[in-house]
């Protein structure tokens, strides 16, 4: 019987919340992870120094961390074959570090649960993005999750934030949604549905540890009583890193656990929100005309959604707005550079968009008969009917990072 020599589980913190275990048979690694991990403030930290004996990492615990982060030793192969002989419910959402770095040791980490895998040295802000998402995929899992849309223009002026309204407007008949314009500065949903907004999203984000369902809808515009709008106020000046990534995370958590439909109206920018907002999405739309100029535009975003932000073609939608059948750049150019199979389109109908801005009523109010307005209408119908799978695949992308599968 092998004896254990290890250091006792020690709590780095006396706060309250969910529980985060580290185990690792480095202190030096334990620390640094640990210094890490302490930035989380919903998160009560637990390390384990293991020096000598059993390679379970949660052997003869009491009780069982909600969340572990095994940074695995040269003896990662009996530390996670051990976790895997434990039964599935018994164990935690993993996290996996070290010196791992072969394939046979991917595998096992995928087959004990690990949501993701990090290559050392382990950058902190890749930590705690992974640590986040964990602890709001787990504080989702317990309740009705809406779906969270995003709509971002491929090139300035696209179209986005016509979508973005008329589409949570169409929505809105569905079930309860909520437009939120996440352009922190130059956001104008507020315009589009001539609504006055008495409270910002600066002062949500800002107030979001201490909010539920009821507080969040208080805050908001309410167009109608299913739609609901959160944005900026006029003269109020926000910078992204105004914005901790922790208050945007919680705040589509809490969204997406108030209303049935969540529709972002994204920035064309790529920076800490709305990269986590596009990876969150169940739908992105992105919205493009037929210039060589948008053209060029769009396929360095959709390559940046795919490559970068590991975003799934099943989860991407182009839109063609002002579609006309005698552009210089067709559809199949579009298809082919962006690739994509199927696209969506919308008249060109200025006269009925424009009528519709300047007077702040949504298309299907303003001009139900519309071409555009019954585009919009397949669009919403055809988001609708599909059943969109949340998850992100981590794991499955660090994968595919390391080894090219």
């Amino acid at each position: 019987m092998l004896k254990s020599r290890e250091a006792p589980v020690s709590t780095s913190s006396s706060k309250q919340g969910l529980r985060l275990l580290i185990s690792s048979r480095d202190a030096a690694a334990l620390h640094h992870l640990e210094t890490i991990t302490q930035r989380i403030s919903s998160l009560q930290v637990s390390t384990r120094l293991v020096s000598n004996g059993h390679t379970d990492p949660l052997y003869g615990l009491e009780q069982m961390p909600d969340f572990l982060l095994l940074r695995v030793s040269h003896l990662w192969r009996e530390e996670l074959a051990a976790l895997l002989q434990r039964p599935a419910h018994e164990r935690p959402p993993l996290l996996v570090c070290g010196p791992l770095d072969e394939r046979e040791g991917m595998r096992l980490a995928m087959q004990a649960g690990a949501r993701d895998f990090l290559p050392e040295p382990v950058a902190a802000e890749e930590l705690l993005t992974a640590l986040s998402r964990m602890l709001m995929e787990t504080r989702t899992s317990s309740s009705t999750s809406g779906k969270l849309v995003a709509v971002m223009n491929a090139k300035g002026g696209s179209g986005a934030t016509l979508l973005a309204c008329n589409l949570a407007h169409q929505l809105s008949a569905k079930g309860k949604t909520l437009l939120l314009d996440l352009d922190l500065q130059f956001g104008s949903v507020a315009h589009y549905l001539d609504v006055l907004p008495t409270h910002s999203h600066v002062e949500v984000l800002q107030q979001i540890d201490d909010m539920d369902s009821v507080a969040l809808r208080g805050f908001c515009n309410h167009f109608s009583p299913t739609l609901h709008v959160l944005g900026g106020r006029e003269n109020e000046l926000c910078l992204p890193l105004d914005v901790r990534l922790e208050q945007l995370e919680a705040l589509l958590q809490l969204a997406r656990s108030t209303y049935d439909w969540v529709v972002v109206d994204l920035p064309r920018q790529i920076d800490h929100l709305t990269g986590t907002t596009l990876e969150q999405a169940d739908r992105i739309y992105i919205v493009v005309q037929q210039s060589l100029s948008h053209l060029k535009d769009a396929s360095r975003l959709a390559r940046i959604l795919r490559d970068e932000l590991g975003v799934r073609g099943e989860h991407l939608q182009v839109v063609v707005n002002r579609y006309n059948k005698a552009a210089p750049i067709s559809l199949h150019d579009i298809g082919v550079a962006l690739r994509c199979t199927e696209l969506q389109k919308l008249p060109n109908d200025f006269m009925v968009v424009s009528q519709s801005q300047n007077t702040g009523v949504p298309l299907d109010l303003q001009a139900p008969r519309a071409p555009i307005t019954l585009a919009l209408h397949e669009l919403s119908q055809e988001l609708v009917g599909h059943q969109a799978d949340a998850e992100q695949g981590m794991l499955k992308r660090a994968f595919s990072r390391l080894f090219g599968e």
